[in-house]
């Protein structure tokens, strides 16, 4: 597989760059389609091993074996949300001690902000008023748009099942499909780049799995050791939310303190809440996330942030989420097409030791 070399920089890099916009066209004029179709993808490479173990060592027929990998996975979501709805509902027996709580904390915050900063209680009450209402303003402006997302997120999440199916159950189809459209010669590499793409995406969504457990059980240990009443609970929805990128870790922490509220008004505690949401962000960005994402999918942080940002313009978190994986792709398609390869080293996180003993050489021949 080669794109022809033969063609001077100034025409080819353009050729390239318009394709690149036109894929990303594509994408955004029919992401509503798209994103779920990709969500679904994500999730048939990663029950591909429990497919492949119940139709080889368990001969079981392709449509079986595709309907239990999607039952499996779905049984698994399930169990996970009703947990969730379990101990919400428990939660909510503590409302009026939350809302009670809540109220004296808010109460102590104006009381400190006015004996240190000098604004009256109705000033900061008022200047909170005027907010709001412009907030409830905006919120009712945005209730029908609330209304068609909720409805596009029961309409996705009844349709990612069933692409995940399809994806399934066609894998081998899609597959004969791709080597149709390239000659002979090239289908060592084609089959190269679908293993590659395979391994990644996989490696990528369980060491997500695996930082989301971790994340998990590291805010549960700290909400426990400060006292947090249902820290099991949250510490989960922490390791949730954090696979959100920037805002997940935000509404997890929002959701901790309130919560919180069900035993005492401490200002203590809720420092206590911020201490341990920290040190479990600096262990998961300096630890977690180098030796368990970026390990999977070597793709450098600027290119990261760039797609995550442009993800999220697009398609909202589903298109945060779906960056990444997409971006592996797309280098391991660069690194493996002859023409291409610049720019999938211009992705990768890698500065070649030589290169960087260049560097060193040149500036201490300068200095003397």
């Amino acid at each position: 597989m080669m794109i022809k070399n033969d063609m001077p920089v100034y025409i080819k890099l353009p050729l390239i760059l318009v394709s690149l916009l036109s894929i990303g066209l594509i994408f955004y004029l029919a992401r509503n389609v798209l994103t779920p179709v990709l969500l679904a993808f994500l999730f048939a490479v990663l029950l591909l091993p429990i497919y492949t173990f119940l139709n080889r060592k368990l001969k079981f027929p392709n449509t079986l074996a595709s309907a239990v990998s999607v039952l499996i996975f779905i049984l698994v979501i399930l169990a996970i949300l009703a947990f969730i709805s379990y101990q919400v509902s428990i939660i909510s027996g503590d409302f009026e001690i939350i809302k009670k709580n809540a109220t004296s904390f808010m109460y102590d915050c104006h009381k400190y902000i006015k004996e240190h900063f000098s604004v009256s209680i109705w000033e900061q009450k008022k200047y909170i008023q005027d907010v709001t209402k412009d907030s409830v303003k905006k919120g009712n402006e945005s209730i029908g748009t609330m209304l068609i997302s909720f409805t596009d997120i029961l309409l996705d999440s009844t349709l990612i099942p069933i692409y995940t199916f399809l994806f399934l159950l066609y894998k081998k189809h899609f597959i004969l499909f791709l080597s149709k459209l390239f000659k002979k010669d090239n289908h060592e590499k084609l089959r190269e780049i679908l293993f590659q793409i395979k391994i990644s995406i996989n490696n990528y969504i369980m060491g997500l799995i695996f930082e989301m457990i971790a994340v998990s059980v590291l805010t549960s240990a700290g909400l426990y050791f400060i006292g947090i009443k249902y820290f099991i609970l949250l510490g989960l929805l922490t390791g949730i939310l954090n696979m959100i990128p920037y805002i997940g870790i935000l509404v997890a922490g929002v959701l901790t303190v309130v919560a919180s509220f069900s035993g005492s008004p401490d200002f203590n505690i809720v420092m206590g809440i911020l201490i341990v949401n920290i040190i479990v962000q600096l262990i998961d960005n300096n630890i977690l996330v180098p030796l368990i994402i970026n390990s999977k999918v070597e793709i450098n942080a600027l290119v990261s942030i760039i797609g995550i940002i442009i993800g999220g313009a697009v398609a909202g978190i589903a298109g945060m989420f779906l960056a990444i994986p997409l971006l592996a792709i797309l280098k391991i398609i660069f690194d493996r097409v002859e023409g291409l390869e610049p720019w999938g080293y211009l992705m990768g996180n890698h500065l070649p030791k030589a290169f960087t003993w260049k560097i060193k050489q040149k500036s201490e021949t300068e200095v003397s």
